[in-house]
Parts: C-alpha cells; structure tokens; sequence
C-alpha cells in the first residue's frame, strides 16, 4: 500500500510542475506538442526497449500471451459498449465518446504506473496490453472521424509506430537474449528513463488548459464514470475468472481504468467533429482519473 501511495505523491507531483511550468509561461503549445512528439517517438520506445531486455528471460512467456488476449478482448468489448451506450448523444459527441472509449490514455499514463507498480516487468507486460489498442486505435478509431476505410493506410501506421517497432525489437532480443554494447545500453537508458517524468508533466501542460467554469457537462461526466469505473470493474470481475496472476489482473484493470486519450481532441479539432466536446471528454476524464486510478491501485494492492 505505501508503494501505491508514493507513486501516487511523485505522479501527482510531477503532474502540478508540469501545470505551473505551462501556466507561467515557461513552455508554450509549441513547446509542449514538440514535448509531446518527443515522448511518443523517442523516449518511450527507449524505455520499452529497455524493459524487455531487463527481462532478459522468456520464463513466463504465456503471461505475454495471456495479456495480449485480454487486451484484445477489451477492445472488442469497448467497441461495442460505446455504440450501446452513447447512442443517444448527438452525432458528433457521439463519435467523440466512442472513440475515446476505444482509445484511451493507457500508453501515456499507464505506462509510468504499471512500471512504479511493478517494475519492468509491468511495463513489459503493458506493452503486450497496448499492440491491440493501439492496432484498433487506426483501424476502427480513426473511421468515426473520417468516414474512410483505408486498410493498407491503417496498417502502415501501426506497424511503423515507435512504439510498435520498439516492441518487436524489444521481443527479438529478449527471445534471443541479446545485448547492446554497454555504451549503447547507457544511451537507452538514460533517455528511457525519462519517460515518466517527461509523461506526467506534459498531462500537467494538458490540464493547464482548464477552464473550470465551462467544463462542467452531464455526458462527459456519464462518459467518465463508464470509462474510470464501470469498464475496469467488468474487467476485473472477468479476470478474477481468469488463470491468471495478480500482476497479469492488475496491469489488465488498471490499464483499462485510463482517461480518454488525447488523440481524441486532436481528431476531433482536425475532423471539425465536436473538438470543444472532444476537449472536455480528455480534460474531465484525466482529471477524474487521479483519484480513481489511486483507489483501482490501493484495491489491487
């Protein structure tokens, strides 16, 4: 429980720093996209990268497997869910909170809590958990905005992703058991390492853009709950069942306990789709999801 709690004070902590760094002016949006780019593309490829091979073993490979499945499960079930659910909301919101249930913030913010809970290992096993996210991300996120179906683009996408193609790099040398020179292995890890802190503060930059008096909405409030709470309780209720480990369970729950990714308010400004809905589904949600994905980590210990 102390672990959880800690993690939580340094995430929280990093989270206000990144908000006064944006509020005083120290880094504009131009500052903070480029921030941004640099995380998605640079530096959590290096730390996933480093994490499989710290593994440096395929001892328990069919938890990869297991979590893969789920994770393919979930996507499934949030696809439906978002159609039944949100039927009734306007078109555009409607769209805008069907995305954002299919693609959430697990690769930004989960990736530095699965790894502060349990290590490389979890971080690891997060990255299993985001190939099907991050496949349905292009493949039937992206179509609500655009109306297109363009498979061979959407397949280019995912798989010259960084984080894909740090992934499968990752997979080989731990599979083999290869290494880097140490030399080479000193320059991923140190940029790596900056994953969660350079994460967290850019949330921080996202959340600075608050207007609190104009973010209040029923719908994004109801999308919140269904996508914080009742969406990691069925999948915790169906992991229990589950030939699984507790690790296996919790990285499974808590990914899927993730705010609306910020692709959402980027799609939707880009589509003219809603973006000032899109942008209160991201910031209301990350935001409710501070305090619920400390209690979903202090229930799964």
């Amino acid at each position: 429980m102390g672990t959880v709690i800690n993690l939580q004070i340094t995430l929280f902590g990093l989270i206000a720093v990144g908000f006064l760094i944006k509020k005083i002016g120290i880094i504009g949006d131009a500052g903070q996209k480029n921030l941004n780019d640099l995380v998605l593309s640079v530096v959590l490829p290096c730390n996933i990268f480093k994490a499989f091979v710290s593994i440096g073993s395929t001892d328990g490979f069919s938890k990869y497997l297991w979590i893969l499945g789920i994770s393919l499960g979930i996507q499934v079930f949030c696809v439906l869910y978002g159609k039944l659910v949100f039927r009734r909301f306007p078109e555009g919101e409607r769209k805008c909170a069907q995305y954002a249930t299919i693609c959430s913030n697990a690769g930004f913010i989960g990736n530095p809590v699965a790894e502060g809970i349990w290590g490389a290992q979890g971080l690891v096993l997060a990255q299993f958990y985001l190939i099907p996210l991050r496949i349905m991300m292009w493949s039937s996120g992206l179509p609500m905005f655009t109306g297109e179906r363009d498979w061979k683009k959407q397949v280019i996408k995912v798989v010259t992703h960084p984080c894909i193609i740090a992934c499968v790099i990752g997979i080989v040398f731990m599979l083999l058991n290869w290494k880097l020179p140490s030399g080479l292995m000193g320059i991923v890890n140190a940029i790596g390492s900056c994953n969660t802190g350079l994460s967290m503060m850019v949330v921080g930059m996202i959340l600075s853009r608050i207007d609190f008096r104009q973010l209040w909405d029923k719908r994004v409030f109801l999308f919140s709950i269904h996508r914080l709470i009742i969406i990691p309780a069925v999948v915790w209720l169906v992991c229990r069942f589950l030939p699984v480990g507790p690790e296996t369970l919790g990285i499974s729950v808590i990914l899927a306990a993730m705010p609306a990714g910020a692709t959402t308010s980027i799609l939707a400004v880009k589509y003219d789709m809603e973006p000032e809905f899109a942008t209160k589904l991201v910031i209301f949600s990350t935001l409710m999801s501070l305090p619920t994905i400390a209690l979903w980590s202090m229930l799964l210990g």
